[in-house]
C-alpha cells in the first residue's frame, strides 16, 4: 500500500515536464536592413524522414518550434517574394539553437544568408550524434545483441567480460523516448536496451551532464525512437544469415498522417557464438532471443501531442566455458545458461503551453529479470540466482525557452519491487563449510527513489553560455539516503575561429542495487571469514574541460576528464562460482583525454570519422559494501577494466553501381592482467587491432543486399583475464554473414 500511495503522490505532484528527448529551435528573420520580418512561412524537416513544423515569424520577426526530437533538420524559408534557402541544423537534448536569417530581394543576387549556432556550443556536455542510416551501414551495428552503435564512435567506450563499459565504469543511464528506464542492478544483464533496428536516432552523453540527468553517471543513452514518420505505409523485411549457425532477422511497418505516426516491429535472433569465449575454441556459447517494439504519436491538436512506446524481449544466454580450466573435473561439460527479460511500457503527453514553454507528463512501467542456472551436477559449486526487479514511476519537468535563457525543472521517480533467490549446492568435500542440504534464500526487498531539478542555460551573449543547476535525490531500500548535486557549466565560443571552448564541475549520485543477504547464504559467507555490509550509493565528483573546432567541414573534438568515485560500484563471483554480488569499493579515481574527428562528405562519396580514448581507472581502498572481510584501507590499484588506450577509425563510402562501403579499425592497448603486479612492465595484457568491414548495393531502391564481416583477419588475442561470464575471455572470432532487405507498401 505504501508504494502505491508513493506512486500517486508522485504523479500527481510531477505536474508538467519536457521530455529529455526535445529540443528548441528558434531564430530571427530580419531584413539587409537589419529590420525584422514578420509573416514570413519557416518549415522546419527531418533530413531522415517527413517529420516537420511550420510556423510564420512574429511582429518582431522571430520564431519559436517547440518539443523539436534530438535529430539532423533542415530550416527553410518559404516566401514566394525571395527564394528559398536551406540551412542545416543538429538539434541536441534540452538545447535550444538560435537561427539568424537574412532575407534578400530577386535583384540582390536572390540569396538568403542564414547563420546558426551550433548546437555544441550551447552545452558543456561531451555529446556523440548515431543517426538510422549509420547504425544501418556500420559493420554488425545493426544485430539485436550488437553495441557497435556505441563502440565504434564514442571514444573510451568499450565491451570486456560482455559487459559495456565508458569512461571507467559500466553503470549507465538508458533513456526511451526522453524518459530514463531505471535498472539498479549491477552486471545482470548484457546487451542494450533496445534493439538497434528500432533506433531512429542516439544521443550519447558522457560525462557534464545537465541536472536533467541523475542515477547512472558514466554514459548516459538517449534514444530516440522510430516513429513511423520515415515511412509512408511501408513494410520492411530484413532477414539475416551467416556463420556460427546465426541469423538476425527483423519485420517492421510504419506510416504516418498530420495527426497519427505509427511504427511497429518483431525481431528474432540465434547464433552458435554469444558471449565472450573464454578459450580460442567456441565452446557452449549459444544465444537466442525475440522481441517486439511499438511507438504512436497522436497531434490532437497544435498544442497537445501525445506519445506510446512499449516493447518487450526475452534473451537467452549459454555461458561458455574453458574445459582445461583446473577449477574444473576433468572431462566435465558444463551447462550453464543465463535468461534474461525485459519489458517497458511509456506514455508521454506533451503540453505546448506558449512559445517556448512546454510541459509533458510520462508515466512508466519497466520489468527486467535476469535467471543464472547451472547444472546440479557441476563441480565443485552448481549455483543458481534469480531476480526480477518491477519499477513503476514518471518523469516531470517543464522548459521555458524565453529570450536568453533555457530554464528546466521537474521531477523524476520510481517505486521498486525486487524478487531475488539464490541456491547453492556444493559437492567439493574439501568445502566443508556448505556440505549438507542445498543453501536456499528467497527475498523481496523493495525501495523507492524522487528526484527534483532545477536547470538554467543562459545566453550571456552570442558567444558565452552559462549552465547552473541542482538535482536532490532521495532513496529509500536497504539504506535512506539524501544527495544534492550541484552542477555548473560554460561554453565560449570564438566568433571568428568558431571554437567551442568548454568546462563544467559538478556532483552525481548513484542509487545501489536492492541487494540483501541473510540466512543460510550469510551463514555460508560467515564460515568464509565475510559479511555483509549494506550497499550505500555511489557519490562521484567530475570536471572536465574541452574544445571543438571546426576547420572547413571538419569537426575535431577533444576533452579531459577526472571523476573521483566515493563507493564506487563493480561486483565480485561468489564462492568460485558464476554468480555475481554487486560490491562498492571505498573510492575510485578515473582521468583521462579523448578525442574525437568527424569529417564532412567528401567529393559527396564518404565520410570518415575518428575516436580516440587515453585513460587510466584506478580503485582505492578495500570493499565497504556487498560481501567484504572488512579489511579496509589500503593503496590506489588498476580496475580489472582499466585500458589505457582506445582507438577507432572507419568511414562510409559511396561506390560506383549503387554500392556502399563502411569499415571499422580498432585499436586497443590491452586491459589490466590481473596475474601480474601492478604498476609495473606486464601489468596490461597484450594489444590487439581487428578490422571490419561492410558492402551493401541496392536493386531498385526496394531491395538491398549487406555483406559484413567483423574482426576479417580472424585475431584470437586474449581479451581479458578477470572471472565473469564463463571465467576469461578472448577476441571473438571471425565473423561472416549476409543481411537482406525488402520494402514494400501495403
Amino acid at each position: 500500500m505504501r508504494r502505491v500511495l508513493f506512486l500517486a503522490v508522485f504523479l500527481i505532484c510531477a505536474a508538467g515536464a519536457l521530455a529529455t528527448v526535445f529540443g528548441t529551435v528558434r531564430g530571427i528573420v530580419h531584413d539587409p536592413q537589419h529590420r525584422p520580418v514578420p509573416d514570413i512561412k519557416i518549415v522546419l524537416k527531418a533530413l531522415a524522414s517527413d517529420y516537420s513544423q511550420t510556423t510564420q515569424t512574429d511582429a518582431s520577426g522571430e520564431f519559436h518550434f517547440d518539443a523539436v526530437p534530438l535529430g539532423q533538420y533542415a530550416v527553410n524559408v518559404s516566401d514566394p517574394t525571395f527564394v528559398a534557402d536551406e540551412q542545416s541544423i543538429t538539434v541536441l537534448s534540452g538545447t535550444s539553437p538560435i537561427l539568424h536569417m537574412e532575407l534578400k530581394l530577386p535583384s540582390q543576387n536572390q540569396t538568403v544568408t542564414v547563420s546558426a549556432d551550433a548546437a555544441q556550443s550551447e552545452t558543456s556536455t561531451s555529446t556523440s550524434l548515431v543517426d538510422r542510416l549509420q547504425i544501418q551501414e556500420t559493420p554488425g551495428a545493426s544485430r539485436s545483441n550488437s553495441l557497435a552503435m556505441i563502440t565504434d564512435f564514442v571514444p573510451g567506450a568499450y565491451l570486456t567480460h560482455d559487459q559495456l563499459h565508458i569512461r571507467g565504469g559500466h553503470q549507465v543511464s538508458w533513456l526511451i523516448d526522453g524518459v530514463p528506464i531505471p535498472n539498479t542492478n549491477i552486471a545482470s544483464n548484457v546487451g542494450p536496451q533496445i534493439d538497434p533496428k528500432d533506433i531512429d536516432a542516439l544521443e550519447i552523453q558522457r560525462g557534464s551532464y545537465s541536472a536533467d540527468y541523475g542515477d547512472r553517471t558514466y554514459g548516459v543513452f538517449n534514444v530516440a525512437p522510430r516513429t513511423g514518420f520515415e515511412r509512408n505505409n511501408e513494410a520492411e523485411l530484413i532477414l539475416g544469415a551467416g556463420n556460427f549457425y546465426q541469423t538476425d532477422d527483423q519485420i517492421n511497418l510504419g506510416g504516418h498522417s498530420n495527426k497519427l505516426a505509427y511504427y511497429a516491429s518483431v525481431n528474432g535472433n540465434r547464433s552458435n557464438l554469444g558471449l565472450e569465449p573464454p578459450t580460442t575454441a567456441v565452446i557452449h556459447d549459444a544465444v537466442n532471443g525475440f522481441g517486439g517494439f511499438t511507438s504512436l504519436i497522436y497531434n490532437a491538436d497544435p498544442k497537445d501531442q501525445f506519445r506510446i512506446v512499449a516493447q518487450s524481449r526475452r534473451d537467452f544466454y549459454q555461458v561458455p566455458f574453458d574445459p582445461s580450466d583446473p577449477n574444473n573435473t576433468p572431462g566435465q561439460f558444463l551447462h550453464d545458461v543465463n535468461w534474461e527479460n525485459d519489458s517497458l511500457g511509456i506514455f508521454s503527453w506533451v503540453r505546448t503551453l506558449s512559445a517556448g514553454l512546454v510541459l509533458t507528463v510520462s508515466p512508466f512501467y519497466h520489468y527486467n529479470s535476469a535467471n543464472y542456472e547451472s547444472s546440479p551436477q557441476d563441480f565443485p559449486t552448481s549455483a543458481t540466482e534469480g531476480r526480477a526487479s518491477k519499477y513503476e514511476g514518471g518523469q516531470a519537468a517543464i522548459s521555458w525557452v524565453k529570450k536568453s535563457n533555457n530554464l528546466r525543472a521537474g521531477f523524476f521517480g520510481f517505486a521498486q519491487q525486487d524478487a531475488q533467490t539464490f541456491s547453492l549446492i556444493c559437492h567439493d568435500p574439501m568445502q566443508t563449510e556448505c556440505q549438507g542440504p542445498p543453501i536456499a534464500e528467497f527475498d523481496n526487498p523493495y525501495g523507492s527513489q524522487v528526484a527534483a531539478y532545477a536547470e538554467d542555460q543562459l545566453k550571456a551573449t552570442s558567444w558565452l553560455t552559462l549552465d547552473a543547476g541542482v538535482r536532490q535525490t532521495h532513496f529509500s531500500g536497504g539504506v535512506v539516503e539524501n544527495a544534492t548535486s550541484p552542477r555548473v557549466g560554460a561554453s565560449l565560443r570564438i566568433p571568428k575561429l568558431k571554437w567551442v571552448f568548454r568546462s563544467f564541475y559538478g556532483h552525481f549520485y548513484q542509487a545501489p542495487p536492492l541487494l540483501t543477504v541473510s540466512g543460510p547464504l550469510l551463514q555460508l559467507a560467515t564460515n568464509q571469514n565475510l559479511g555483509f555490509a549494506p550497499l550505500h550509493g555511489e557519490r562521484d565528483e567530475e570536471h572536465q574541460f574541452g574544445v571543438t573546432i571546426p576547420l572547413h567541414g571538419w569537426t575535431l573534438d577533444a576533452d579531459n576528464f577526472h571523476t573521483r568515485a566515493t563507493n564506487f560500484f563493480d561486483h565480485n563471483n561468489f564462492n568460485n562460482s558464476e554468480i555475481f554480488i554487486p560490491i562498492t569499493i571505498e573510492g575510485a579515481r578515473v582521468n583521462g583525454w579523448e578525442l574525437t574527428l568527424r569529417s564532412p562528405r567528401i567529393h559527396d562519396r564518404g565520410q570518415l570519422y575518428l575516436t580516440y580514448s587515453n585513460q587510466l581507472a584506478l580503485g582505492c581502498g578495500g570493499i565497504n559494501g556487498g560481501l567484504t572481510d572488512f579489511s579496509f584501507g589500503g593503496s590506489c590499484g588498476l580496475l580489472d577494466h582499466d585500458q589505457r588506450n582506445t582507438l577507432h577509425i572507419g568511414g562510409q563510402f559511396t561506390l560506383p553501381w549503387h554500392v556502399s562501403a563502411s569499415t571499422d579499425v580498432s585499436y586497443a592497448s590491452g586491459f589490466t592482467n590481473g596475474d601480474a603486479p601492478q604498476m609495473a612492465p606486464g601489468d596490461h595484457l597484450h594489444p590487439h587491432t581487428t578490422f571490419d568491414l561492410a558492402l551493401s548495393k541496392e536493386f531498385r531502391e526496394r531491395f538491398a543486399v549487406n555483406l559484413q564481416a567483423l574482426n576479417v583477419a580472424n585475431r584470437r588475442v586474449l581479451l581479458d583475464n578477470s572471472f565473469t561470464f564463463g571465467g576469461t575471455h578472448y577476441v571473438n572470432p571471425r565473423e561472416i554473414f549476409v543481411q537482406l532487405r525488402y520494402r514494400f507498401h501495403y
